[in-house]
């Protein structure tokens, strides 16, 4: 298995979004890419920590590439609203891959710089690309919400 992080709002959605793709075994929510040790929910939306809203995708490499989640990452959200998605905005709502290696960075600037280059989108791509830091799993009741609700969909995805 590998691992992948992506922030793209609201993290309940982009889970779900995620737990669709095959070849993803597990998924995580949690918060990322801030300066508060051990945040909790309550603590990120002060939007105060520096975090963002994030989901650890565990794959199978055999089964889905890193180029395709990076693919599924960008089209299934808008990567050119600077800290908003949908109804939700601040900068734990931003767009960002949180690389942990040298070629997870790699190829996520490629593939930003060539969707902005083929002009996929209206306005150019604001996704921070940031190396990985210290992730910090959720509350469990955030764990697979839509799952657990009984949701089908969600969110603005």
């Amino acid at each position: 298995m590998d691992k992948a992080i992506f922030a793209a709002g609201c993290f309940w959605g982009v889970e779900a979004a995620f737990r669709k793709v095959k070849g993803v075994a597990n998924t995580t929510v949690g918060y990322t890419g801030g300066h508060t040790k051990h945040p909790s929910y309550k603590d990120v939306c002060t939007a105060t920590t520096g975090h963002a809203e994030a989901v650890l995708v565990e794959y199978d490499p055999e089964q889905v590439s890193y180029d395709q989640l990076l693919e599924f990452f960008f089209a299934f959200h808008d990567p050119t609203t600077l800290n908003r998605q949908g109804p939700d905005y601040g900068h734990q709502y931003r767009s960002a891959i949180f690389y942990r290696d040298d070629q997870q960075r790699d190829k996520s600037i490629t593939i930003k710089e060539k969707l902005d280059k083929e002009g996929r989108f209206k306005n150019p791509i604001v996704t921070e690309i940031t190396q990985a830091s210290e992730f910090y799993r959720a509350e469990e009741y955030h764990q697979q919400y839509f799952e657990k609700k009984g949701i089908l969909g969600g969110c603005h995805f």
